[in-house]
């Protein structure tokens, strides 16, 4: 399990909130930043956006604009697709990180989001992915991956996309090999719809070679 104590760096700047309003529109404008944590000491107090304090009175303090502060936070012991919903629902570059005392931990930001789900999904690995495209009556997860195992491979990962206006489905594996040449052969032969795929076709270098030698030969 990842937690979000694991995700979290300290690479955001944090401002008090006793500082002036023209203090926070220096940091968003020096650090490009939508939204600007907030600190009460060590305490989290809450996410400001760019926008209020650029609508707001320079000479004000902080704490005056406590109204449109925004209560998105994690703790250290959340899994981190806790901080996932957060970032999608607030819209929001980065995810607060407190302690179980309310104190300013760090924060997630969205490319270290990505990359732990590119990790969890196995495509930061020696992998493969194949996109099948099928029909909901003939979804057969036991079939598909028999014939994946049929080819020395094992299904990392399983996604399933339904299309909301019609019964089908789009089937999305992971599999632990890059050469799936034979996986995508076996597919096909079965009569599956193969809509898409990655990874080290050796059929696909093989016509490579095939063409080259071909133009090497029109060109003597």
């Amino acid at each position: 399990m990842t937690n979000c104590s694991q995700l979290s760096d300290h690479h955001i700047k944090t401002v008090e909130i006793h500082n002036l309003v023209s203090n926070a529109i220096e940091v968003i404008e020096q650090f490009d930043l939508r939204h600007l944590p907030i600190l009460d000491g060590k305490q989290f107090v809450g996410l400001i956006g760019s926008n209020d304090l650029l609508e707001a009175d320079p000479s004000e303090e902080l704490v005056s604009l406590d109204r449109y502060f925004l209560k998105a936070y994690v703790r250290t012991g959340d899994h981190f697709s806790l901080a996932l919903r957060l970032r999608s629902k607030f819209s929001i570059d980065f995810v607060p990180v407190i302690n179980e005392k309310n104190e300013w931990e760090g924060s997630i930001s969205a490319y270290n989001m990505l990359d732990e789900i590119s990790r969890m999904m196995g495509v930061a690995d020696n992998s493969s992915l194949l996109v099948l495209e099928i029909s909901r009556v003939d979804y057969a997860l036991g079939e598909i991956n028999r014939l994946v195992e049929s080819n020395d491979a094992i299904i990392m990962q399983v996604n399933t996309l339904q299309d909301p206006l019609s019964d089908i489905f789009q089937v999305v594996l992971i599999i632990n090999k890059e050469d799936i040449s034979d996986i995508v052969a076996t597919f096909q032969r079965h009569e599956y719809n193969v809509i898409y795929y990655y990874g080290e076709e050796s059929y696909s270098n093989e016509l490579q070679s095939n063409l080259s030698h071909l133009l090497n030969y029109l060109n003597i």
